[in-house]
């Protein structure tokens, strides 16, 4: 069973409160506590897009499978090879603790996402040995990527049939919800829930219920989480996530009371900072499909009645 400071810091990463995360002390290097710890709050450096703090906290003569699998997913690209190795290296090897296995199987079907290998990171999670709770709910997110919530769905059964109260399912539950818009009831219930606590200061929570909120045409409530995300991310000078918030504060504002221009405002920034989110990429696209067909549409001439 965890410790209360590793239930803490995992609770952190899972709902998304990194920047909270980071400034957790780690604890004496022998602390059962220690090699947790030190993961967590590496991972956390890695999603806000600092790598470099990530293996600055890592010992460079570790031989814990977990530390050098999370030390390889920072080497982002230059560390897939590292991964494949150290999933070859411990398969069958009884001295790696089951602990060290399915975090190895995260981190590396992680990194292979990220590098486009979806096939490789299914075939690492699909292992029966390594379906942790953490393994199930990104297997699930990876099936709902890919368009097949029926899969993503199944998959989440079952593990929270194993173990209903592992916060890391409940959160792939709201999540699914959430994308097929369906028990919208639960997953805002879910998000509420979470932000009831005042432990966790987390502006992905925020995000979740704000897009929760639009769905249900809770217009006004959602800007209002949207912006208090937005003042999260402003006050811990942190980025990412910030697209997101961008994304559904336009399509807020468009459906609510506000006026048009502020909706302009707000896409013009996302587009500008994130032209590679989807929905930028996605209407620039259908910009240029109408520009097209318009260019070859001819106007035909003008009926003129003709007095006989």
């Amino acid at each position: 069973m965890d410790s209360s400071q590793v239930y803490h810091i995992k609770q952190q990463f899972t709902l998304g409160a990194y920047p909270a995360l980071i400034t957790i002390p780690v604890p004496d290097p022998s602390s059962p506590d220690y090699t947790p710890a030190v993961l967590y709050k590496a991972r956390a450096y890695i999603a806000l897009h600092d790598p470099a703090s990530a293996l600055a906290l890592i010992p460079g003569n570790t031989e814990n499978v977990a530390l050098r699998a999370v030390a390889a997913l920072a080497k982002g690209d230059e560390g897939l090879e590292e991964l494949r190795d150290l999933c070859v290296e411990i398969d069958g090897d009884e001295d790696v603790g089951e602990w060290e296995k399915e975090i190895l199987a995260v981190l590396a079907a992680t990194a292979f996402v990220r590098a486009g290998e979806i096939e490789e990171a299914l075939e690492t999670l699909r292992n029966p040995a390594k379906a942790s709770d953490e393994a199930s709910a990104v297997l699930a997110q990876i099936y709902l990527s890919l368009s097949r919530p029926s899969a993503a769905q199944r998959t989440l059964s079952s593990a929270l049939r194993l173990n209903p109260d592992a916060l890391v399912l409940q959160l792939a539950e709201a999540t699914i919800s959430l994308a097929t818009g369906a028990q919208g009831t639960s997953a805002v219930s879910f998000f509420t829930e979470q932000l009831a606590n005042p432990s966790v200061s987390s502006a992905a929570l925020l995000v979740g219920r704000g897009v929760v909120r639009i769905l249900r045409g809770e217009v006004a409530a959602a800007r209002s989480d949207l912006e208090e995300a937005e003042s999260i991310l402003s006050r811990a000078q942190a980025d990412r996530g910030m697209d997101e918030i961008l994304a559904a504060m336009i399509v807020a504002t468009g459906l609510g009371a506000g006026k048009r221009g502020e909706a302009e405002d707000l896409w013009s920034r996302l587009s500008r900072q994130y032209p590679s989110h989807p929905m930028v990429t996605d209407l620039s696209a259908k910009a240029e499909l109408f520009d097209s067909s318009a260019a070859q549409f001819v106007v035909p001439p003008r009926a003129v009645v003709v007095a006989s």
